[in-house]
């Protein structure tokens, strides 16, 4: 490099070695920015030809996750899990109609049979009073 320095220095001199330098600054300038270009434009082509490629296959994928899904028949689908509300309510107890009536006179004779049946059907938290 030294040797091309002197060679230009003895062929243009001395006055014109500035002028020299700053053409081939421009030059130099030039050619990077160019290169940068040619660059950027190379980059973003590839990266447009890399998205097209990915939009292919996620097409591919969705049809043959359609295809697919269409060929299943409704049997094999599993069924819809469908939860019921919680129970908050408590369960209705409703009144039994006795067989026997009740009365504050002991039964007699049959009627203690029929009296005791009614009675053992009675649960324990029934806390209802004879009339």
């Amino acid at each position: 490099m030294i040797v091309v320095f002197i060679v230009v220095l003895v062929v243009f001199g001395p006055q014109k070695l500035p002028e020299l330098a700053r053409g081939l600054g421009k030059l130099m300038a030039e050619f990077r920015k160019a290169s940068a270009d040619f660059k950027g434009a190379f980059e973003e082509e590839m990266r447009e030809m890399e998205r097209q490629t990915l939009q292919a296959e996620r097409k591919k994928v969705a049809e043959a996750a359609a295809a697919s899904a269409a060929a299943v028949e409704p049997a094999q689908l599993p069924a819809p899990i469908v939860s019921e509300p919680p129970a908050t309510e408590s369960p209705v107890i409703s009144p039994v109609e006795e067989s026997v009536a009740r009365s504050s006179d002991a039964p007699s004779g049959t009627d203690t049979e029929t009296a005791a049946v009614a009675d053992s059907h009675e649960s324990p938290n029934d806390t209802r009073q004879s009339a």
